[in-house]
């Protein structure tokens, strides 16, 4: 069990899940580096918005928004809520990524990350019928208007029956 996660487990007694979502994340040295900042996030989990201000932390060579900054600030979000969705039965892992730029980013960033209830569902349903699937998660970072797209992240997820998982983890372990 990693710090975050005792610390998520110990927090989420005295603090509601969605705040100690957000200042987790933002309080946390792995995610303060990407200069990103959770900005919202719905008592439910199911939408998160994130900023990414541009400033001299993380801008390039030509004065743009470092790629590495973008992929970084929403490589953590997606599998993180999607863990806190479903609970502790299943394994979650993050298993490829693609980054499309599509524009050079010279202003802030913003990012929304959404579930929804059927999905979750779905998700679960799955899972119990196959033991571990894959889904597909797309993210763009826009302007503030969301009328602009500078990039395009693409996430593939892992999930998986923590019972089945250990059983085929130990399976292949021999």
């Amino acid at each position: 069990m990693s710090i975050y996660k005792k610390i998520a487990d110990i927090g989420s007694k005295y603090i509601e899940t969605a705040t100690l979502f957000k200042y987790g994340f933002n309080f946390s040295p792995m995610y303060r580096r990407t200069t990103a900042r959770i900005v919202l996030i719905s008592k439910d989990l199911l939408h998160i918005r994130i900023k990414l201000p541009i400033s001299y932390k993380n801008k390039n060579y030509v004065s743009s928004i470092f790629g590495g900054s973008m992929f970084a600030a929403v490589d953590p979000i997606p599998m993180v809520q999607l863990m806190n969705l479903i609970g502790d039965d299943y394994v979650v892992w993050d298993k490829a990524a693609e980054i499309k730029f599509k524009k050079p980013a010279k202003e802030n960033l913003y990012a929304d990350f959404n579930y929804t209830l059927a999905e979750v569902a779905e998700i679960k349903k799955r899972v119990k019928a196959n033991n571990e699937i894959e889904i597909v998660k797309h993210t763009a970072l826009t302007d503030k208007e969301n009328t602009v797209t500078f990039c395009e992240v693409t996430k593939t997820i892992y999930i998986a029956d923590k019972a089945y998982f250990k059983e085929k983890k130990e399976r292949l372990n021999r």
